[in-house]
């Protein structure tokens, strides 16, 4: 029985490996990433007004992208644009065209489209790219994502939560920073069945993804497989979102990138 249990704790061990010797992650430890942009204050969380703030700040971003319906991808978080827009309907069923007539958080701001972004931006501060599949589009998403980054010169990281965007990039941009994010689903398992709440809690599946960082909930850090990936295989940690200058202080302290909000560190 002690063998059999050794075994598994071996395999458990070796299934936690990612990926440390990503010349891509030198230029993105030198920063503090603004979560949606540096938004608050009249400036909708994703819009190009709080990236504009995060630009002046001196402060990478953090953003969201969608899979609209002609192909394009929009920066937004939410799936369901109830919440940002206060309009009904999913922005998977919009097209590029549809997006000026969708004001976020009442203001004169409109959902942009990555290419805005990476526009603005111009290589003049990293960004971390999160990829929000919705039913079964995770391929088309990272290509589509991947196919607009192809010539950009900037520093940039893609991460998801979920794990199929990950292997993609393996296989077809392996060069990418990847990292692979996740929280403890046990507590908040966001409707997930039980073994897919295991696998991405303790990190199952980094030895398929082999990601270069994992982006974890500040309040779940704590958890074995990820205190495993950080102390045992030297991943890079990314701590979200970190909401007060305590709490960004203990995260960099400890070794964490950090992705804050409602306030400036």
């Amino acid at each position: 029985m002690i063998w059999i249990l050794l075994i598994l704790l071996v395999l458990y061990l070796l299934a936690l490996r990612g990926r440390t010797d990503n010349p891509g992650m030198e230029e993105l430890r030198r920063w503090n990433y603004a979560h949606r942009g540096l938004h608050g204050k009249g400036l909708p969380e994703n819009s190009m007004a709080a990236f504009r703030a995060a630009l002046d700040g001196g402060y990478g971003i953090e953003l969201d992208l969608h899979l609209l319906r002609d192909g394009n991808l929009a920066v937004i978080h939410d799936s369901l644009l109830q919440r940002t827009t206060g309009a009904e309907g999913r922005i998977e069923d919009l097209t590029t065209a549809d997006l000026k007539n969708y004001h976020l958080e009442g203001t004169g701001e409109t959902i942009p489209t990555f290419r805005e972004v990476l526009e603005l931006f111009g290589g003049k501060a990293p960004m971390i790219v999160e990829l929000k599949p919705v039913g079964g589009n995770h391929a088309a998403l990272a290509q589509e994502a991947c196919r607009q980054l192809d010539n950009y010169a900037g520093a940039f990281c893609i991460e998801s939560f979920d794990p199929r965007c990950l292997f993609w990039l393996k296989k077809h941009r392996p060069q990418i920073v990847r990292g692979q994010l996740s929280m403890n689903f046990f507590r908040n398992p966001e409707g997930q069945p039980l073994p897919i709440q295991a696998a991405l809690t303790c990190h199952l599946l980094n030895f398929l993804s082999r990601p270069d960082f994992i982006a974890y909930k500040y309040a779940d850090r704590n958890r074995l497989g990820c205190f495993l990936c950080r102390k045992l295989w030297h991943i890079q940690g990314v701590s979200w979102t970190l909401r007060t200058p305590e709490d960004h202080a203990q995260a960099q302290k400890e070794g964490w990138l950090s992705i804050f909000e409602g306030f400036q560190p």
